[in-house]
């Protein structure tokens, strides 16, 4: 019993793992990702008009 006792104070004891607080916050990583779906948006909505409109006869 006095060794049950001693590693349950020694558990309650020990120091807490540290965070690893390397890296971005999910809310700047999340920023960056909306960034980037957006401009692969962009980029095939404007190469979709210029080929519809390199397509189109001229009046």
């Amino acid at each position: 019993m006095k060794k049950m006792l001693f590693l349950l104070v020694a558990a309650l004891a020990a120091p807490l793992p540290r965070r690893d607080e390397r890296g971005l916050s999910q809310s700047t990583e999340n920023a960056i990702l909306l960034a980037g779906a957006v401009t692969v948006a962009v980029a095939v909505i404007s190469a979709v008009t210029l080929y519809v409109n390199a397509k189109l006869p001229r009046p």
